[in-house]
């Protein structure tokens, strides 16, 4: 993780990239690069404050913020008026996690260590919420058909839809903060992460969490400001900055920690953080940028084209049958990555 913290050097090129218009697609590029380290160090605050604050209230620390780096680009996509970027970047941003993460812990450390076993009960649990959560996006788009041309119409259904993802989060989260508390009081053994959260004061996690919000937000603004020239320069579609891209750019960080604590056997901690991370995005991040694009001018619904709603229905369904039996291997892995340059390969033709 500390090699990224080498990408902060981007910030002040995304910076002088911006100020000395040197193009486009530089400033695309600096700014891209520089999000990641940032993303990675509001994490990692939010952690600290999580330590500091006790389960509960770090538990929602993490569940509020733990993709905000992404729900940061995406605001000002938004604001810009980039809603086709910002729906394929939640679409991409699920994929990424279930197929990409996923596959690269599960392959990694199956070659490791061959057969690996994790808890049925607590990944099974996050896949049967997934499939709830890909119902759920999907619903808007398959009724949408029937609804249009009334625009008002697609635009409450959105709305009731979004409401209904965020109580279903909100359930959630409860539930885990319960099930812990009982877990607690019975002395049940938890699985314990194998990284730790920086030593941090609470005024240095702070300070940390409020720099990293601010230099995202400047150099998110950088970076939609120039999608349209890239797109022209590079001939890819925003669809694809989107899909791929935006998801690699704002969750590198937290990928790596995935993929590390699979190293280190620790199966339970990395399908959880792909899950969580998956469930966040599509239960908490996507209701929250309807609602908030009311705010924006620009409103948002939840009407995906059939290409994200059939990758995003099978990428679900794999990894339920890979999370539900308690036990992964390289092969495995390797097969949800597989299905993941697929659908890459096919979006970037789109």
């Amino acid at each position: 993780m500390r090699i990224l913290r080498w990408f902060l050097l981007f910030f002040p090129l995304a910076i002088l990239a911006e100020v000395l218009h040197l193009g486009d697609l530089a400033v695309f590029i600096t700014s891209a690069l520089a999000i990641v380290p940032l993303a990675g160090l509001l994490g990692e605050a939010t952690e600290a404050l999580a330590e500091k604050t006790g389960p509960r209230l770090g538990g929602l620390l993490n569940a509020s913020l733990g993709n905000a780096a992404e729900l940061i680009i995406t605001l000002f996509a938004i604001r810009a008026g980039q809603l086709e970027l910002v729906k394929a970047s939640i679409i991409g941003s699920i994929l990424g996690n279930l197929l990409a993460v996923m596959g690269m812990s599960i392959f990694l450390g199956g070659l490791k260590y061959g057969l690996q076993r994790f808890s049925r009960s607590h990944v099974g649990l996050d896949a049967t919420l997934t499939i709830l959560a890909v119902i759920a996006i999907s619903v808007p788009s398959v009724f949408n058909a029937a609804i249009e041309p009334n625009t008002m119409r697609v635009e409450e259904l959105s709305l009731s839809v979004a409401a209904a993802m965020l109580l279903i989060y909100i359930l959630s989260i409860v539930y885990g903060l319960k099930t812990r508390t009982v877990n607690e009081q019975a002395v049940l053994p938890e699985v314990q992460p194998s990284h730790t959260a920086p030593k941090w004061s609470l005024k240095q996690a702070l300070g940390v969490l409020v720099l990293a919000v601010t230099g995202i937000a400047v150099m998110s603004e950088f970076l939609v400001s120039s999608v349209e020239t890239v797109v022209a320069t590079l001939n890819v579609s925003a669809f694809f900055l989107g899909i791929i891209i935006v998801p690699i750019i704002g969750n590198i960080a937290e990928h790596l920690v995935a993929v590390q604590v699979a190293r280190k056997n620790q199966m339970d901690l990395s399908l959880a953080i792909a899950l969580g991370s998956s469930l966040q995005i599509a239960l908490f991040v996507a209701p929250v940028l309807v609602f908030s694009s009311l705010l924006l001018g620009h409103p948002l619904t939840l009407e995906f084209n059939s290409f994200e709603l059939i990758a995003l229905t099978s990428a679900s369904i794999i990894a339920a049958f890979v999370a539900l039996d308690g036990e992964s291997n390289w092969l495995e892995g390797a097969m949800l990555l597989a299905v993941y340059l697929i659908l890459g390969a096919a979006f970037y033709f789109l």
